[in-house]
């Protein structure tokens, strides 16, 4: 018999298994890139903790400051004043986050198309549907009679877990 088409099986096998290592390769790389990002985002956020842990502590003083000179303020004045301070302390904060926020968004959307695509192009890459094309119809045709898978694999010349293979995509064993 030829063997062709068993040489161009194993390259086909051997390109398929490349191909799978190089999508493994891509989203180990693109996870190492991504927990890059996180961590930045995570340095960004333990920062404006701080700055607001610092912003309290500055906020504290005037306060009691203030309790100090309020002899001549209403409570309605007092209130108006530390909302004003406080506003105006946090207004950077606020939107600091919010940029952080839509940062964090844009790279969310951004993993989630990648790992559709890599799913995409995962599911478009299927096992072959027979080992030897002519073969199949023999394979079945003799399992049918009765024939063991031994004696069907050296009498086509092809390994036993091929015909198993064959008979298994075939829904017959």
């Amino acid at each position: 018999m030829n063997n062709m088409p068993h040489i161009g099986i194993e390259y086909i096998v051997s390109i398929m298994a490349l191909v799978v290592l190089y999508l493994i390769y891509y989203v180990i790389a693109k996870d190492s890139q991504y927990q890059k990002n996180i961590h930045s985002v995570a340095s960004v956020v333990e920062d404006l903790n701080r700055e607001i842990f610092n912003l309290k502590k500055t906020l504290k003083e005037p306060i009691d400051n203030t309790n100090n000179t309020t002899q001549g303020m209403s409570d309605d004045e007092i209130y108006k004043e530390i909302d004003r301070s406080v506003y105006d302390m946090i207004q950077p904060l606020s939107i600091g986050l919010k940029r952080i926020d839509e940062t964090v968004k844009a790279i969310d959307s951004q993993v989630e198309a990648r790992l559709c695509n890599l799913e995409n192009g995962v599911k478009q890459i299927s096992m072959p549907q027979s080992v030897h094309g002519n073969d199949d119809e023999k394979i079945i045709s003799l399992y049918k009679q009765g024939v063991t898978l031994g004696t069907i694999s050296k009498e086509l010349h092809i390994s036993k877990a091929e015909v198993e293979f064959v008979l298994k995509i075939n829904k017959i064993k």
